[in-house]
This record gives C-alpha cells, sequence and structure tokens, in this order.
C-alpha cells in the first residue's frame, strides 16, 4: 500500500503523527458530513429510511472489521458508554477481582472501580512491567478470583502489546469476563471476535478510524445478547420502523445486540462521517494497513535509537504506535519545540507518543527527527 495523504486535507508544511489523540476526516467523508448539516436545514427531505438505513450500513461496515455478525453490533457514542453496558450485565460478588493495567484509560477503569466499591470486591491493578511483556503480566494477574478482565490491544500511552488471544484463553478459563477497549488499535491491527473471544469490545470511531467525535460501536458476544441496555429508547424496540404506532408501545427488543444501541443512534451527520470512513478502511484493508504504518513505526524506532533513545522491542509493540522514550522524562522544551515545527504528536509520561497513519510516509518520519535532534 502507497501512502495515501491525497484522500485527506493536510497542508504543506504540516506533519501530524498524532492519530493516537485524533484522526483527521478524509476529505470525502467531511463533504458528505457537510452535506448532512444543509440536509437538517430541510428536514422534509429526511425520509424515515434514513432512520435505518445508514445505521444498518454501519453495522455491517463495523462487523466486516471484526469478523463478527452486523446483529452483534451496536451503536454507542463513547467508550465510557459501553463499559456501563458492561458493569450493568456483568456479575461480581464479594471478595472477586477485577484485573486493569496501571495507567489503564480512565473510560475502562472508573466503571470497574464504582462496581468494585459497590460489591465489596476489589481491583486489581498489574504494574508495568519491568520487561515490557504485559501480556506475560496479565496473564499471571487472572486467578480463580478474577471476574472481570479489562484490557486492551496495546496500552495507551505508548503501544505496548498486549496478546489478546492468550488473554482471552486465560480469561475464559478463569469464568470471568473479558471487556476490552480497542480505541487505540482497531482499523490498523487486525482483530478477529473469533479468535479472542471478549464479552464486549468497544471502541471510539475518532481516532484510528478517522470517524466523528461521539460515534462509536461495541460487539456484544451472543451469550450476552439477553442482557439490560443502558438506556430504554424507542428505536430499539421492535417496530419502530413504523412511526404512526410507535405509542403501541412494544416490550419486545429488536433482535441481537440492538437492544444495547445508544438513543438517537441514526445521527444523520456522524453516521455518514462514520461510514464513508469505514468503508474505505475495509476497502483498503486492515492488514495492508498494519503493514503499511508498520514499515514507518519501524523505522521511527531505528532513528530513535540511532540518537540513543530507546524504544519497546518490536516484537512487545503493535504497528501503529511507539513510544520514544527518555530516561529522566521528556524534556520540557521538546513539546514546544515541535510544536514550533508544525510536527504534532503527544507526551505521555516519559514519552513521546508518535502515532502514525495512512497519510503519512517516511518523509514525515525524517522531518520528526531533525527538529527532534536539533532539540536534544
Amino acid at each position: 500500500m502507497k501512502c495515501q495523504k491525497e484522500l485527506f486535507d493536510i497542508p504543506d508544511g504540516i506533519t501530524y503523527l498524532n492519530a493516537a489523540y485524533m484522526g483527521p476526516l478524509m476529505k470525502t467523508a467531511a463533504e458528505l458530513g457537510a452535506k448532512a448539516v444543509h440536509n437538517k436545514k430541510n428536514p422534509w427531505n429526511i425520509a424515515i429510511s434514513d432512520f435505518f438505513d445508514p445505521p444498518a450500513k454501519y453495522y455491517q461496515l463495523a462487523a466486516e472489521l471484526i469478523d463478527a455478525d452486523a446483529s452483534d453490533i451496536a451503536i454507542v457514542p463513547s467508550v465510557s458508554y459501553g463499559t456501563a453496558i458492561a458493569a450493568k450485565n456483568i456479575s461480581l460478588k464479594a471478595g472477586q477481582n477485577i484485573v486493569i493495567m496501571a495507567d489503564q484509560f480512565p473510560s475502562n477503569v472508573y466503571p470497574w472501580m464504582e462496581m468494585a466499591k459497590e460489591n465489596d470486591a476489589t481491583i486489581n491493578t498489574v504494574d508495568w512491567p519491568a520487561d515490557g511483556d504485559w501480556t506475560k503480566a496479565l496473564l499471571a494477574a487472572i486467578n480463580e478470583n478474577t471476574a472481570i478482565v479489562a484490557t486492551a490491544n496495546a496500552h495507551w500511552t505508548n503501544g505496548t502489546l498486549i496478546d489478546l488471544v492468550a488473554v482471552g484463553k486465560k480469561t475464559r478459563e478463569v469464568g470471568a469476563s473479558l471487556v476490552i477497549d480497542l480505541t487505540q488499535t482497531l482499523g490498523v491491527t487486525p482483530f478477529s471476535v473469533k479468535d479472542v473471544d471478549p464479552d464486549y469490545m468497544i471502541v471510539g470511531g475518532y481516532k484510528w478510524l478517522l470517524g466523528p467525535y461521539s460515534l462509536g460501536f461495541m460487539y456484544v458476544a451472543p451469550r450476552n445478547q439477553d442482557g439490560k441496555p443502558l438506556e430504554e429508547n424507542w428505536v430499539t424496540r421492535k417496530g419502530a420502523e413504523d412511526f404512526a404506532r410507535l405509542v403501541d408501545y412494544k416490550e419486545e427488543y429488536q433482535g441481537g445486540a440492538r437492544r444495547f444501541d445508544m438513543g438517537e443512534k441514526s445521527n444523520f451527520i456522524n453516521i455518514a462521517i462514520a461510514n464513508e470512513a469505514l468503508e474505505k478502511i475495509n476497502q483498503l484493508g486492515v492488514q495492508s494497513i498494519s503493514l503499511y504504518i508498520k514499515t514507518l513505526t519501524d523505522y521511527i524506532a531505528s532513528r530513535a535509537r540511532g540518537i540513543g533513545l530507546s524504544v519497546i522491542d518490536d516484537h512487545l509493540r503493535v504497528p501503529n504506535l511507539i513510544g520514544i522514550d527518555f530516561k529522566d522524562g521528556v524534556p520540557d522544551h521538546i513539546a514546544p519545540t515541535l510544536a514550533k515545527n508544525k510536527i504534532y504528536v503527544s507526551i505521555r509520561g516519559d514519552s513521546i507518543r508518535v502515532a502514525p497513519h495512512i497519510y503519512n510516509d517516511k518523509a514525515d518520519i525524517d522531518r520528526l527527527f531533525e527538529v527532534l535532534e536539533g532539540a536534544l
């Protein structure tokens, strides 16, 4: 795969290496979003089918991304919404534990803190492994008293890898539930629910999936699809398509994971943008995207080591996200120097987090290190 910069409106002189913070919209997606905004000025042109057909396409595109069925997908506004659904439907007893990683992203932590408090259970926080092997550390923490394992495919601060197939296997062996947040890897790292078998998988769509803010999706395993939704809304009920009969209240939900959909899932603007983005990602292919971005993160690793900085070993990191580590923390002047030169990355802990996407190429990496070397 070649660089796809022509799909995006990234001006010359801008080096954007921060997809882990927020992904830009493709030009075509932004145009569709603008068209949808324009359509909302004339709501008489919005048909009943517009409430259902675009979400139906989104379910299908999302399912294709994770090797699932469209009926297993629910539309959510955020990871925190999805984890709240999971927390509402998982049983937790006094004395059991919930396994999380140290410095895990808060949306997949706060619900478990509250749940543990309410049920006299404990949070088992796995410390940063000295050897960088999060998988080994997590596997060692999961035991017969574990009720929930809440994790990701990579640590969000520096891209260290978690082998979810191995974690899923151990989680099932002890009878626990697996809840994963894939916001920092889905769409750019291959993933299959058939391989991992999570109970719930949630993703925010505004980073690597190149979608709008406040729209994502969750996978709910078929074994959990008779659970309780977070909210009770009309669009998740049987017969919702018949607007004339909406007050013929139904107890029955639509099938599969539909009961977990957020209200106003049909957001005419966001869904148009998200569908365009997912369609392009599926068209390019996650495997091809992953291999392309890995050439960039491998190059970053080589350049960083060449100037005496450290990165995690290649076999312990995901292809799309890499932390450049400073022994004594990132010097205070580094971030403003990079920003002054219109090079955009994130500082996370003791690392510069570099997150290239399909719009980047090696020239962007060279520019990063040209400025970085001059600042050291």
